[in-house]
C-alpha cells in the first residue's frame, strides 16, 4: 500500500512542479503519471551507466556532478514523452533538484 501512497504522491509533485516551475510544461495529471514511471526506468537503467561513466568527473567536483546526471535525466524523459517540456539544461537541472528535495521529505513522511 505504502508503495502505491508514494507512487500517486510522486505524481502529484511532478504535476504541481511542472506546472509551477519555469521552463517546464506538462499536459496532465495523466502526462504526470507516465513521467513518475519513465523516471523510474531511466534512474534504474541509465543513471547507473551515466554514474560509472562520470565517476571521474564526480570525484573531481565532489559529487557535484550528479546534478548534472538527474538533469540529463530529465531532458532524456521530455525528449521521451510528447506530453512534457523542459526547455533548457538549467530548468531541468531546477526541476530535478526540487524534485529530489521534495520526494525525499514525502518520502521521509510516508515512512
Amino acid at each position: 500500500m505504502g508503495f502505491i501512497l508514494k507512487f500517486l504522491l510522486s505524481a502529484i509533485i511532478t504535476y504541481v512542479l511542472a506546472k509551477f516551475l519555469p521552463g517546464s510544461q506538462i499536459g496532465g495529471f495523466g502526462d504526470a503519471i507516465i513521467l513518475v514511471v519513465v523516471l523510474a526506468i531511466l534512474n534504474a537503467v541509465v543513471k547507473p551507466i551515466l554514474k560509472i561513466v562520470g565517476f571521474p568527473i564526480t570525484v573531481l567536483t565532489l559529487g557535484l556532478f550528479l546534478f548534472v546526471i538527474n538533469a540529463l535525466i530529465v531532458m532524456l524523459a521530455s525528449y521521451l514523452l510528447s506530453g512534457f517540456e523542459i526547455d533548457g539544461f538549467f530548468s531541468a537541472l531546477i526541476f530535478s533538484i526540487v524534485l529530489s528535495l521534495v520526494t525525499s521529505v514525502v518520502d521521509m513522511i510516508v515512512d
